[in-house]
């Protein structure tokens, strides 16, 4: 996930400039105008264009794809509303909502990503605008190779989520790279490296946690880099015309095509004799590069005549680019001098292929408890695979399918077989599962074949919908409508009752056989029946149940005792207890990743719910689900659902049913939450794909 692109040390040092904290909302307006002609040109010129971005993005954990909400920046760059941003902004987004300057929200769909430039493009819905809207505002593009050390620069975005503002500083340089001291400190988005293609600008313009994606902008109000990092006080930007190209790639066509031909390079080594050129580190077996008879150790001259030199690591990137945007499926000429023959020249050919993403997104397979991806090239070459078929199993969910399995199937294995059917990949996973589970109530054990490493397994796991937990069945015994404690000896010399045994009546319930009695709290009792209630100690606890439930439901028990040192004598008729909590029905529901049930006669007294509430009570959230991300918790009680009431679980169901059925854009929840009531909206991403 683009959140963990370093190592501890690294983070203390390099951020990516994402907040992850909830945007508060608060009405966001433009900063005054400056006497300063450069500031007045970015206010008028960008600042209309800037966004905030709202973005709820997954991740694949403990066998779910798991929601966290984020903030960044962007910046309009198309009167169709094309936003640029960031790929660890925007490019695992579920859900998208934009703020403009003026306080409009605008929600967003993501175009497309490109992790390796950490560049992201997302799209207004600009239809979904209220009427009246004005103009959309649209910034432009500037030149980013003009850009020199010293510039005067400006940094628009939203830092900590909060508002959008506008820092200034100055250039301090046009081709940051991570320093070498820190060489296992690797900027990696998704399996990316950052680095290996991008040159940073460094500036000091101040930029926080929300600023990312958003533009870096000249005095003459142009986008000349967009926001990512921050390294120690200074600030990084990807240039704009990397930025700019990107963009325009995703715009057109929703991917970047770029070559590869497995050639790894690095800067020549400080003892090198070799005047110019860039070291060949290594070649990826099978790649064009290999077929070509490129090794390590070679020194490539020149790519289809332009000369190359890496004497620096700042220089990779430039011929990293130089590689990346050669024709794809055409051949390429480079003149290499060969390890093997110091002094001599030659030149190879090589026919470029397109270059695969390092790893695919994981994605969530419900059925069987575990998130898994597909093989791209370079992931099958990295685990030594032959080719790209199998299914990488990236995370297992305790007590899932497959954690339950002997033996079980964890995250790292390849699933290759089911039911002796080859599994090539996800779609071919899910597909196989349709066929095996279709029509099944029951969990459906399969055997899988699967790889650890070199060694080939077969286990036996039980797929499909997990089935409901079953509501274990209560005896019906008599019920007294009271709570009590036990009398100890201490407590009965402190009441001036010594050497008295029995129970003092803690609790009355409301509209019960006791209250209709006349039992009080405080009450003594000492007898049940007739029969002395031989409790003295805090063990003795059980001893006035037990006596209870040797009756029969509807028996008429008499009770003696005292109350405020007077004899007392009442008759309470035993009631049939109240349907626990594991008895009520209740509803697991998958899309909004809750659990809810019918109000129980505890949850009205010990939670002390009021008689008059009607609602549902919720017994679980998901833990980044939709409904928690809405901010639903433990123990509130939904009243109602876009203002229908909500008496019952089978009502609740219904409308949370034909809300995923209609793929209904937002819900309001409106929630009682101990003495306060609240509304909750949840904006759930609908996944076309079916169900596991």
């Amino acid at each position: 996930m683009p959140r963990r692109p370093v190592s501890t040390l690294a983070t203390a040092l390099l951020i990516l400039a994402t907040a992850t904290i909830p945007s508060p909302g608060v009405a966001d307006s433009p900063p005054a105008a400056a006497a300063d002609p450069a500031i007045e040109r970015v206010l008028a010129k960008v600042f209309p264009a800037l966004v905030r971005i709202d973005v709820v993005m997954v991740e694949g954990e403990d066998g779910r794809l798991n929601k966290r909400q984020g903030a960044g920046s962007g910046v309009v760059i198309t009167p169709a509303g094309h936003v640029v941003t960031n790929h660890h902004v925007a490019g695992r987004a579920r859900h998208l909502v934009c703020r403009m300057p003026d306080g409009e929200e605008i929600d967003a769909t993501l175009v497309g990503t490109d992790p390796l430039a950490d560049i992201a493009v997302i799209k207004l819905d600009l239809a979904s605008r209220r009427a009246g809207a004005r103009p959309l505002a649209v910034a432009a593009f500037g030149d980013s190779d003009r850009v020199r050390v010293g510039d005067r620069v400006f940094a628009l975005g939203s830092p900590a989520a909060v508002s959008q503002s506008v820092t200034s500083g100055i250039v301090s340089n046009t081709s940051m790279v991570l320093p070498e001291l820190f060489w296992f400190m690797r900027m990696k988005l998704d399996g990316e490296d950052v680095g290996e293609l991008v040159r940073w600008i460094a500036h000091d313009a101040v930029i926080f946690g929300g600023n990312s994606g958003g533009p870096l902008v000249n005095a003459a109000g142009e986008i000349v880099g967009i926001n990512e990092i921050g390294l120690a006080s200074l600030g990084g930007a990807v240039p704009g015309n990397l930025a700019k190209s990107v963009a325009d790639q995703l715009i057109a066509t929703g991917r970047v095509t770029r070559s590869w031909i497995g050639l790894e390079a690095q800067p020549l080594l400080k003892g090198s004799r070799e005047p110019r050129g860039v070291l060949v580190a290594g070649v990826i077996q099978g790649s064009p590069a290999d077929a070509a008879g490129i090794r390590a150790g070679d020194i490539v001259v020149s790519v289809n005549g332009q000369a190359v030199n890496c004497p620096i690591p700042d220089d990779l990137p430039l011929f990293n680019a130089v590689l990346l945007g050669l024709p794809v499926g055409k051949p390429a000429t480079l003149v290499i001098r060969p390890a093997a023959t110091p002094g001599a020249e030659k030149t190879v050919t090589v026919t470029t292929i397109a270059r695969d993403r390092t790893v695919a997104d994981d994605e969530e397979v419900r059925s069987w408890g575990m998130t898994a991806r597909d093989f791209t090239r370079m992931s099958a070459l990295e685990h030594r695979r032959p080719d790209t078929r199998g299914v990488q199993v990236d995370s297992v969910r305790k007590g899932g399918p497959c954690a339950d399995a002997r033996p079980p199937i964890v995250a790292g294995d390849v699933i290759v077989s089911v039911a002796d059917k080859p599994i090539d990949s996800l779609e071919a996973l899910r597909k196989v599962s349709r066929e095996l589970t279709a029509g099944q109530s029951e969990m459906v054990p399969v055997v899988v074949g699967f790889e650890r490493k070199k060694a080939r397994y077969l286990t036996v796991v039980k797929i499909g919908r997990e089935p409901p937990e079953e509501i274990a069945g209560v005896a019906r015994k008599p019920w007294f409508p009271a709570a009590t404690q036990v009398l100890t000896r201490e407590l009965a010399e402190a009441l001036k009752l010594p050497g008295q045994k029995g129970v003092r009546v803690t609790e009355v319930f409301p509209g019960r056989a006791a209250e209709r009695a006349g039992l009080q709290v405080g009450d003594i009792l000492h007898a049940f029946d007739g029969e002395p209630i031989e409790a003295t100690r805090v063990e003795d606890a059980t001893v006035f149940e037990k006596m209870i439930q040797r009756r029969k439901i509807g028996d008429t028990v008499k009770l003696s005792g005292a109350r405020a040192g007077q004899p007392l004598e009442l008759a309470v008729v035993l009631e049939s207890p109240m349907k626990a909590a594991v008895e009520l029905p209740r509803h697991k529901d998958e899309h909004f990743e809750l659990t809810i049930r019918d109000l129980s006669f505890d949850d009205r007294t010990a939670k002390q719910v009021g008689d008059a509430i009607s609602g549902v009570f919720v017994e679980r959230v998901e833990p980044a689900g939709w409904a928690s991300l809405a901010k639903l918790a433990l123990d509130d009680v939904i009243v109602s659902i876009d203002g229908t009431p909500t008496p019952d679980v089978a009502t609740a169901r219904k409308l949370l049913a034909t809300a995923a059925e209609e793929k209904r854009r937002r819900l309001v929840f409106f929630v009682r939450r101990g003495i306060h009531s609240l509304f909750l909206e949840c904006e759930p991403a609908w996944d076309a794909r079916p169900h596991d």
